[in-house]
This record gives structure tokens, sequence and C-alpha cells, in this order.
């Protein structure tokens, strides 16, 4: 479908975007709070719209799909994430603290368990502290390349650990 979509044919294009709309509120629905979880279908579908001419017609696609869904996913945890540290700023933890977040944390301190420290080092720096590549590589004495490849891997094994659960 979505190679004809590519090719123009717009009736096919709404029938996958619902298509995917159904997975994609299926793939989050263990992940995010239901409040959360039409914003990230809708960012998603957005990725894929924008995306679309990078689909290559000889692979899958929901591998594709499911692989911006998986970093769409990751965003908001780390956007969470961030907010939760901002809200904290003023010393009311006790009292602001979300479950929420709390939550999508022990989740991630879960799933760190199953990665090699310097991979959970990289991610946690570069993806949910928001430094960049060479703030990360200096704070760590790993390379710029040996961050990015630590990131690469990271992601992709707690991805592999996500699906294997559902």
């Amino acid at each position: 479908m979505m190679a004809a979509a590519q090719n123009g044919d717009r009736a096919v294009y709404r029938v996958l975007l619902a298509e995917a709309q159904l997975w994609l509120e299926r793939f989050f629905a263990k992940r995010v709070p239901p409040a959360q979880r039409d914003d990230l279908v809708q960012e998603v579908l957005l990725a894929v719209h924008n995306k679309r001419a990078s689909w290559d017609p000889s692979r899958p696609f929901f591998p594709w799909l499911a692989a911006i869904a998986r970093y769409r996913w990751v965003d908001h945890l780390r956007k969470v994430y961030r907010s939760a540290e901002d809200e904290l700023g003023d010393h009311d933890a006790a009292q602001d603290s979300e479950e929420e977040v709390v939550m999508a944390r022990m989740s991630l301190e879960r799933l760190f368990v199953h990665l090699p420290e310097k991979q959970v080092e990289a991610i946690e720096l570069v993806k949910i502290e928001g430094l960049s590549i060479a703030e990360a590589s200096a704070r760590t004495g790993q390379s710029e390349s040996l961050v990015k490849v630590n990131i690469h891997r990271g992601l992709k094994k707690l991805s592999a650990l996500v699906e294997k659960a559902d």
C-alpha cells in the first residue's frame, strides 16, 4: 500500500494511514497514559507523511513504521523526564510529583539493566539530558563516533526488549 501511496494513489494512502493509526494506538496503549496517546499517534503519522519519500519499497512497511514509533516514544519519554526535572526545581517534589514520570523512569531503569553501562550512559546524556554528542563525548571520555554507536546499539536493544515484552 505504501508503494501505491508513493505513486500518488490518495485513496490507498488514506487506508494506509487509517491502518497505521490503529496499529499505533495499540502500540502506544501499553507505553503511555491514554491522555498522551493521541498526540503521539498524530506525531508518528505526521512523521510518516513527512518521511514517506524515504521509505524503500523493497523493504516491509510496518518495521519502518515501528522504528519511527519507537523513536517518537523515546523522544516522548525524554520530554516527560525533562519536564519532571523542571518541576522538581522548586523543591516541592513530594507535592508535585507525577506518577507517570516516575513510572516512565522506573521502566527505563528496568530496561537499562539489560544494556552495557557505556550505552546507558550515552543514551542518558544525549537522549534524556539533551547533551550534544560532543558534550557527551567530553563527559564520558568516549569518542564522538563511539557515543553515536553506543546510542544506536542501546536504542536498538531497548527497542528489541520492548517488542519482546509485547
